[in-house]
């Protein structure tokens, strides 16, 4: 008896494989958070763990941040979420073994107004990558800047949001506000939702107004707010061009050295 209770937990264990959806927010563009998803997916993969990154972003800069040319590709999100066809078939490989891609394209924009009178139209992208959940190890939805229905989508399905916030003057007000649609999503839409933590990025240590910022972060924020910091840094910025991360465009730079340390935390944290 001992030895059938033994085996069936044994096989519970295998076939709970435990995996985690992050989601990469924020109502606010250019603060480094598609930056932020492709680079924290490209080093998790790295971790040796099995990693889908989803752009969720009709602008697809995740897609071809990871060298995936918006003309090549046969299906998209958009396909897999209005049902044109199965989600396996619309996942393409990266230059890293353990991380696949679940690209977007323009069309992806026309799908908030076709969800729009759908009943349950918030839980699309859940109910689809659920079986992808038995796969990957970690699941990266990388959001449109505006809390809108896709937004919405990528946040009802996640474990977690981290939220990526530029060092400037305006930003502690904008992460309020989201802060504050995170709870309502909470409350009445998926009670599991936590905030994986606050990413403080384009950081200048040379500029007092950046250095308050993050100083009014961690004072607000307290232990939401990363320990990493993501410092203002031109190889960042040039890596997209080239349709890759900043692992494989300059792995000894200070931002790729700031996303390492990033995806420890995350992993720490998720996992603690």
């Amino acid at each position: 008896m001992f030895i059938l209770s033994f085996l069936g937990a044994i096989i519970d264990l295998y076939m709970s494989h435990l995996s985690y959806v992050i989601s990469v927010s924020n109502q606010k563009g250019g603060v480094g958070k598609t930056t932020t998803a492709i680079n924290l997916s490209s080093f998790l993969s790295v971790e040796n763990k099995k990693v889908l990154l989803i752009d969720l972003d009709p602008q697809a800069n995740a897609t071809s941040g990871v060298g995936v040319d918006h003309d090549k590709v046969g299906h998209d999100i958009y396909d897999a979420m209005t049902e044109k066809c199965a989600v396996k078939d619309c996942i393409y490989p990266t230059a890293f073994d353990g991380l696949h891609v679940l690209p977007s394209t323009q069309n992806l924009a026309a799908l908030e107004l076709e969800l729009v009178d759908h009943v349950s139209r918030e839980t699309y992208l859940k109910k689809l990558i659920e079986p992808l959940k038995q796969v990957y190890d970690f699941i990266i939805v990388d959001c449109p800047p505006s809390l809108g229905l896709l937004t919405l989508n990528g946040l009802v399905a996640s474990d977690y949001v981290l939220i990526p916030v530029q060092c400037e003057y305006f930003a502690l007000e904008g992460i309020s506000h989201l802060v504050s649609t995170l709870e309502s999503v909470r409350l009445h839409l998926n009670p599991g939702l936590e905030i994986a933590g606050i990413l403080l990025t384009m950081f200048d240590r040379r500029t007092a107004l950046n250095r308050e910022v993050v100083d009014n972060a961690r004072r607000f924020f307290k232990r939401l707010v990363f320990q990493t910091i993501v410092p203002r840094n031109i190889k960042l910025t040039e890596a997209p061009s080239h349709g890759i991360p900043i692992l494989l465009y300059q792995p000894n730079c200070a931002g790729a050295e700031a996303y390492l340390d990033l995806t420890k935390e995350v992993m720490d944290r998720v996992k603690g």
